[in-house]
């Protein structure tokens, strides 16, 4: 369990970063590149894109780092909490859009990291 666990927040963790580029590409572009499913970026000002990508920063961070480290390890599970619900808004923003055949990937990473949640503050915590 506890490698499962280990994968699942790997992977959710490189989800994160990988949607970091908000940070760094203009937002015109990023809408031209990901067709419709990237679309939504433009209802955003480039400052709430840097504010998202600063906490997809974040969370892909607190999700390895603070176990890595074994510095803080009880963050991990409240990150994958915070990450839950940055997820629950990105699902929220998709239904208001009536994006509903691109609303899976965010679905799977919302599921992803209510399992991390829900699996380092329970069986496998890092407080044992």
């Amino acid at each position: 369990m506890n490698l499962v666990l280990w994968i699942v927040t790997g992977l959710l963790a490189a989800v994160l970063l990988v949607s970091t580029s908000k940070i760094f590409v203009p937002r015109e572009k990023l809408a031209s590149l990901g067709g419709a499913a990237s679309a939504w970026v433009l209802d955003f000002s480039p400052g709430a894109l840097r504010a998202l990508g600063i906490l997809e920063i974040l969370g892909a961070v607190g999700l390895i780092l603070p176990a890595v480290l074994d510095i803080a390890p009880f963050l991990v599970p409240v990150t994958a909490t915070c990450v839950a619900l940055l997820f629950v808004g990105a699902v929220i923003m998709r239904l208001r859009r009536g994006e509903k055949a691109t609303i899976v990937p965010d679905l799977v990473y919302l599921a992803m990291a209510v399992f991390v949640a829900w699996g380092r503050f329970g069986p496998e915590s890092f407080n044992g």
